[in-house]
Order: structure tokens, then sequence, then C-alpha cells
């Protein structure tokens, strides 16, 4: 049996050009042979110049891993499901109130009464859990101390009661803040001097949090940002005795910026004067957001949340590294949202693939719970 390196040199010797009437008697005699030598050789001479190359290391080829619709699927840690999702719903307390929010592409504030109209399709297509943030329009219901927050005729405690009666199978979450109930839109009660007075804050907003439990909510999420409230209603709930059926998720790391702004006109939340960054945290922050995380983790939270998203992909990572036998939230916020409508809109790409794309990233980065805007688009993409 002749060599793989006696075929390559049979292949340049019969390419070699030869001089008028030159031919060896064994050329001839062998000329048959010699033939199909050359043929196999030259499928050899084409496996020899892959070796080259991918210089003989085979590990480098990868093509073959995700050659295919779903062998590329089978490549990511996360798939994006339907029950991943959680979709933000904003709550009036105008029971008829249907009103498109101008800096939110396709996102509305609806009152009760519309509430369920609209949500019947979408459960219908496999939306499992919301998250409710109540919005009072009504003249004279917001004060210093956010006292309608908990109002059992408010937005969020009717639409707790409403859904867990229409939609028993629907996973509900309550936002819990005061910014949408005070007068001067902070996430908290002030001192004489405007700053938060921490004490008073936690003890109020662990109150609304109970509230909201009793109510029926399934998951209690407080966004104010308060050191030790996750502690406070961890022990409120124990003391109530419904400790056991009531999830408590914690907005633990989350910045402040400018990706919020489509919110607050949605909410009616912005503050009166100053901002939050004395309560929220530095973008650039990194080791605070790793040290709320541990807090709010030994606190007693039972899901720990990133937001925004996109922007801290890495404080995602962290919190997976940190809390690794917690579940990771991540809320994609109504700016990133604004966005990539923006950007689609203006031809930049193509809306469903970066939709898919910016929530295919927070996955990738450890989170395994996503809040977003697109959850009604979702719901029709996956099922397709």
């Amino acid at each position: 049996m002749m060599s793989f390196s006696g075929l390559l040199q049979d292949l340049s010797l019969a390419n070699a050009p030869r001089r008028r009437g030159e031919m060896s008697n064994s050329t001839i005699d062998d000329r048959a042979s010699r033939a199909s030598h050359i043929s196999r050789g030259m499928s050899y001479a084409s496996t020899a110049a892959t070796s080259v190359s991918i210089s003989g290391d085979i590990s480098s080829q990868l093509h073959s891993g995700y050659s295919h619709p779903l062998a590329r699927s089978w490549q990511a840690e996360r798939q994006l499901t339907k029950s991943m999702l959680i979709y933000p719903l904003f709550i009036s307390d105008n029971d008829d109130e249907e009103v498109l929010i101008p800096s939110l592409p396709n996102q509305y504030r609806r009152g009760i009464n519309k509430l369920v109209p609209f949500l019947e399709p979408l459960v219908h297509k496999g939306l499992r859990s919301v998250v409710l943030f109540g919005v009072p329009m009504k003249p004279g219901t917001k004060d210093a101390l956010g006292t309608s927050a908990d109002d059992p005729e408010g937005p969020v405690i009717q639409s707790i009661r409403l859904l867990r009666q229409r939609f028993p199978q629907l996973f509900i979450v309550a936002d819990v803040c005061l910014c949408e109930y005070t007068s001067h839109g902070h996430c908290g009660i002030l001192k004489d001097d405007g700053s938060l007075n921490n004490q008073l804050s936690v003890d109020r907003i662990s109150d609304v949090a109970i509230s909201y439990a009793r109510a029926g909510a399934h998951c209690v999420a407080p966004s104010d940002m308060n050191d030790g409230r996750i502690r406070a209603i961890k022990l409120k709930l124990i003391e109530e005795g419904i400790v056991h059926n009531v999830t408590l998720m914690s907005y633990a790391a989350k910045f402040s910026g400018c990706l919020y702004g489509p919110f607050r006109d949605a909410a009616g939340s912005s503050p009166s004067f100053g901002d939050r960054r004395c309560y929220q945290l530095p973008p650039g922050g990194r080791g605070l957001a790793r040290r709320a995380i541990i807090r709010d983790m030994n606190e007693g939270a039972d899901i720990i949340m990133v937001k925004p998203a996109s922007q801290y992909l890495d404080i995602i990572s962290d919190a997976k590294n940190l809390a690794p036998d917690l579940p990771i939230a991540a809320y994609q916020v109504s700016g990133e949202f604004a966005m990539i409508h923006a950007a689609a809109k203006a031809g930049v790409f193509d809306l469903k693939a970066m939709a898919f794309e910016s929530t295919e990233g927070i996955l990738r980065a450890g989170a395994t719970i996503v809040i977003s805007y697109f959850v009604p688009e979702f719901l029709d993409w996956l099922s397709n």
C-alpha cells in the first residue's frame, strides 16, 4: 500500500515536464496503476490543504456546531421562553382610561375596566406574569407621605384582586414604591432639608408591600432603593404569616441615569426637585452594586433584579456569580425600549431582530427573568 507522502510524490512526478522521447520502461508498464494513485492522491491533496489551513489544530473547527438552526439554538445556555417574561402594566385610577404614552411606543396607561379585555388575548397566547405600577391621576391623591399607595380602592390593590379572580394562573408582581404617590415625586418620605428619611421610608414601604401581599400579589418588588427595606418587608411577611407564599423580588442593583424618562411620563413620577442620585446607584458603581446584591440576598430576597439591563450586563453577570442559587431578573427599561424602536424606525436595524438580540444578551449575561415592554410581540414571535 502506497503511503500518503508517496502519493503526493507521484503527483509531483506526474505533473513534472519531460523531454521529448523520454519515458522509462517502468513508467510505461506502471501507467495504469499510477493513474489510479494520482486520482486518489488528488483527494488527499485537498485534505492536506485543509490541514494547513487549520495548522493541525482540530479544535478550531467550530462551524459544525451551529450549522443548523436547531444546533444554533443548542449553543445558548438559556433560551428565551414565555415563562421568563414579565410585562409591565400602568394602571390608572381613572377606571375607563386607555391613553397612549407618546414616549413609550405602543404602550398605554389603562384604567381597571380596560385591563381584562387587553390581557385576555395575551393570556391565551401564553402570558405568564405582569408587574403592576399604579398611576394616580385624580386631583388630591398625592401627598408628602404617599398615603394613597396602599389605598384599598386604589389602582394597584383593585387590579390585584381583579386579576387574581379573572386570570388565576397569572403571576402578579406588585412594584412597591412611593414616587407615583408622593407630591414631591421621590421614593420615600423626606426630611425637612429635602433628603430621604430612610427609617420612615422603610417603615412606609414595608407597610405598602404587606398591603399588596394581603390583597393577593404573588410577589412584591420594592424599587425604592432605601437601605434595609428587604429585611423590613421580610420580617413583616413573617409576622403576617404569609412569608411562605409571597415572593420578595429586590431591585437590588438599580442605577440612576437617563433611561427612565418614558416610564416617568407614563407613571407621572418625575421628582419635583432634585434627582435620585443619592439613593439610586451611580452608573460606574460596580462595587456598590455588588455590595447591594449581597446585602439584599442576606436580608431575605428571593429574586435579585438589575435595572437597567443592556448597559449593565456586567452587573447581571456579577449578580449571577454572587447569588448563584437565586433567580436573576433584569428590567429592560423604558429608555432602552424606546431607543430600539427609534433606531428601527430610522432603518438602523430590524425591530424584531434587535428585540431578540438585546434580550438574548441579557440572558447570556446571567438573567433568567426579563421584564420587557416587548412581551406582547414576543408572545407572537415565540409561537411562530
